[in-house]
């Protein structure tokens, strides 16, 4: 029989191998611990320094297990937080921002009426999304930033400084929230709501629960920017009836309207400072 020889990668192999399980075997074992202190469960030394119950004082309580202690810091109970928690608590509020911002603020009108605009110029993609959105965020902003302005002197600034507590902060911050959307709140929508959750109303803002602000809001809203859209598209539907009509009368019925009629809306968008038309009498809607 024919023995085989080993290739050179193998032999390299086998003596990396040989070396490796060498090292293993000659190292000492190493014991990882706390510096200066035993692991729980030790029989040595245990981490209870005192039975439990024999405490008398917040002292010696905390000294019952001195390896697991975890504290929130309040300031006297004024509602002054550690850095840890406030941390935790600005990124739970960063997740529920997009939420708030679509529901509770002008956004949604401001979107859809601009949705509509680029429908009605027949662009497709342009304005892009991404310039859409961005455009209803400022517009969101400059219109939201005097419930903004009343948010963080009503409710932030004594909060920071513990002159209210955390429910009364709670309370404030929504309450000018609350005054932005009632005027935009039609009735049926709320009597609707109120129907459905089998509560009655006396015409009183106070009385009316979050639960059933909100979604009236939100369907009042949507209900206005439709109409909005509406207007909208009435001077282009004009423009592409008047278009088609050309077009059929010069026996040219194989061309699609659209494709003739889409420079002459941008024409007439752009002369008649459409963008400028749109978005202020946009803003407008909110103040009157």
């Amino acid at each position: 029989m024919k023995k085989k020889l080993l290739t050179g990668k193998q032999i390299i192999a086998i003596i990396c191998l040989l070396v490796t399980v060498g090292i293993l075997c000659i190292s000492k074992p190493i014991s990882v611990s706390a510096t200066g202190q035993h692991l729980t469960g030790d029989t040595e030394q245990s981490t209870i320094i005192d039975p439990p119950g024999t405490a008398q004082t917040p002292e010696e309580l905390n000294k019952l297990n001195t390896e697991n202690i975890l504290t929130v810091t309040y300031n006297e109970g004024n509602g002054q937080i550690n850095g840890a928690l406030r941390i935790l608590i600005t990124l739970t509020l960063i997740a529920l921002l997009p939420t708030i911002i679509i529901m509770m603020t002008s956004f949604a009108r401001i979107i859809i009426v601009l949705h509509f605009t680029r429908s009605a110029l027949g662009t497709q993609t342009a304005p892009p999304n991404q310039i859409l959105i961005g455009l209803a965020l400022i517009l969101t902003f400059f219109i939201m930033e005097p419930t903004i302005t009343r948010v963080y002197d009503e409710a932030i600034v004594p909060f920071e400084e513990g002159t209210i507590t955390q429910e009364e902060a709670l309370e404030k911050g929504i309450a000018p929230l609350r005054e932005f959307m009632y005027p935009q709140t039609q009735l049926k929508d709320v009597e609707l709501f109120m129907d459905i959750s089998g509560q009655e109303w006396d015409g009183d803002i106070e009385s009316i629960p979050n639960s059933v602000l909100i979604p009236s809001f939100m369907i009042s809203e949507l209900r206005t920017a439709f109409w909005i859209g509406f207007m909208i598209y009435i001077p282009f539907i004009v423009v592409d009836m008047v278009i088609a009509s050309t077009l059929m009368s010069m026996g040219m019925m194989m061309l699609p309207p659209t494709t003739i009629s889409m420079p002459f809306k941008i024409l007439l968008f752009v002369v008649a400072d459409g963008w400028s038309l749109i978005i202020g009498n946009l803003v407008r809607t909110f103040y009157w």
